[in-house]
């Protein structure tokens, strides 16, 4: 056996460019978690996940960290993840991966009794136009996006009036991939998005994140801006019964809620397969990560 563990990146991310603020960031996150694993004695690679030439077999294990090109290669990515799943211990697992990828999840974490923000699924196929959809669900300012995306691609905000001019790529969208609607959440632009983050079960740290002046979009592909965040107690138990009520073993997840147009902590979505933890603003959360993932590990070997 080769390594412990593989950090997993993409291939954009895999050298170093000093020049590059983004890239440098990106390093030092995923450095983070290795030298966390280096310090419990793993021997530790970083690598493309797409790598030909890797072995995936002479790794214990491999943690997603910043794979962040894997959905516009799914294609490539889902025979991936069934081969290197049978080969080595993926964190988080295989199963879970699935699971999360398409947010139809949600549906489930409401029925376990998570509030979610209200969701309307549009499966692929379906006859309706935009503006009936959105008749449909009584809501007059919603948001439209893909139940598998991230990134905010195709992500909209719409009033009744704007259908028109979606109509044609919402005709193209549903025939080929299931879409949701919710109603637009109004704190997302004034206290902005909340992302906790939950590592081994348990809240390490959490920022906030808003979007830029005349924007709803809080991903700094977008122009948001994060900021340092301390958790009150509700906030911490959301997140911690969110994670809790997923059916797998979870060692890591990002979860983003906002307070809803009730007023209420809502969930948004869970991000496990390879979200950004932020650990630049809390170092000690690599450290929580690691001892996770040794100690899964370790139990796979008694």
């Amino acid at each position: 056996m080769q390594y412990d563990a593989v950090v997993l990146t993409e291939g954009r991310y895999l050298a170093a460019d000093e020049t590059c603020w983004y890239t440098r960031q990106i390093h030092h996150e995923d450095n983070l978690v290795a030298d966390a694993l280096r310090r419990r004695g793993f021997k530790v690679a970083r690598l493309d996940w797409a790598d030909p030439e890797f072995d995936w077999s002479e790794t214990r294990s491999a943690v997603f960290r910043t794979t962040w090109d894997y959905f516009h290669r799914f294609a490539e990515f889902a025979p991936w993840l069934a081969k290197v799943g049978q080969a080595t211990r993926l964190f988080n697992e295989a199963a879970l991966i699935h699971w999360n990828l398409d947010k139809h999840y949600l549906g489930q974490l409401a029925e376990a009794g998570i509030n979610i923000v209200p969701t309307r699924f549009i499966e692929v196929g379906d006859a309706r136009t935009l503006a009936e959809a959105i008749a449909d669900s009584g809501w007059t300012d919603v948001i439209l996006k893909p139940a598998i995306s991230g990134g905010a691609r195709h992500t909209y905000r719409l009033k009744p009036e704007d259908t028109t001019a979606h109509e044609a790529t919402f005709a193209e969208l549903v025939a080929a991939e299931a879409l949701m609607l919710q109603p637009f959440q109004r704190n997302i632009t004034g206290e902005g998005e909340l992302s906790l983050m939950v590592i081994d079960g348990h809240v390490t740290h959490a920022i906030r994140k808003t979007a830029k002046a005349g924007d709803f979009r809080v991903q700094d592909d977008w122009g948001g801006m994060v900021h340092p965040h301390e958790p009150d107690a509700e906030e911490i138990a959301f997140a911690e019964a969110a994670v809790a009520a997923v059916p797998f073993d979870v060692l890591y997840a990002r979860v983003d809620a906002v307070r809803d147009n009730d007023g209420r902590l809502a969930l948004m979505e869970l991000e496990m397969v390879e979200p950004e933890l932020f650990f630049r603003f809390h170092p000690e959360a690599a450290d929580t990560l690691a001892e996770g993932l040794a100690r899964r590990l370790a139990a796979l070997s008694d």
